[in-house]
């Protein structure tokens, strides 16, 4: 059956976000473990992935639990939203967009609360595919079927007339298990070969 639309994966896939070791830093600086500041900040994170909380929210939720002042919080935030961003993965992302008109294409994402806004002025995606899915702003994260039909039915195409493209098997198989095909990214040689094969195979 051919394929009508290519979805895309962000973090790991069209950015390039290696660890920076902000979490490591901050715990030592705040004297605890890694541990301590993750087991602090999980809930928060955990809401803002599926909208739960707005930023303001979000920011103050953090203050609280590690007794941050204002200062603080905004270098903190920083710090989370550099790692976060990472950097633009220019050939995937220009390969990405070249498909269209051939293709509908979209993104689908586990997110976070403020990242549509950010991850637009840097590297904007909005205007290198035709939609653009958040968890945050859905309430839903991958590998919930839910959100693979979401994107499907954004971009007007069946499941099985769908490829995402992820980074993460278990986003891999919970595509797969809606009847979507998809490609598990490890590099972009392998992605573009792998995909360009699924298609010129459709």
């Amino acid at each position: 059956m051919a394929i009508d639309a290519v979805i895309f994966d962000i973090g790991g896939v069209l950015e390039i976000t290696p660890p920076t070791g902000w979490q490591a830093r901050w715990a030592t600086d705040l004297g605890l473990s890694t541990e301590q500041l993750e087991e602090r900040l999980a809930p928060v994170f955990a809401a803002g992935a599926v909208g739960g909380m707005l930023l303001p929210q979000v920011e103050a939720e953090i203050a609280a639990a590690l007794a941050l002042d204002e200062v603080a919080l905004a270098h903190f935030m920083d710090d989370l939203w550099t790692e976060y961003l990472g950097t633009l993965n220019e050939p995937l992302a220009d390969y990405f967009a070249a498909l269209r008109p051939r293709y509908r294409t979209g993104i689908l994402s586990n997110s976070f609360v403020g990242a549509r806004e950010r991850e637009d002025a840097l590297y904007g995606f909005a205007a290198r595919c035709d939609a653009v899915v958040y968890s945050h702003e859905e309430g839903l994260l991958k590998p919930d079927p839910a959100l693979y039909r979401i994107v499907c039915d954004r971009l007007r195409a069946p499941p099985e007339r769908c490829v995402l493209v992820d980074d993460s098997q278990v986003c891999v198989d919970g595509a797969r298990a809606v009847g979507m095909h998809a490609v598990r990214f490890d590099t972009n040689a392998q992605a573009i070969r792998d995909l360009d094969r699924l298609l010129g195979g459709a």
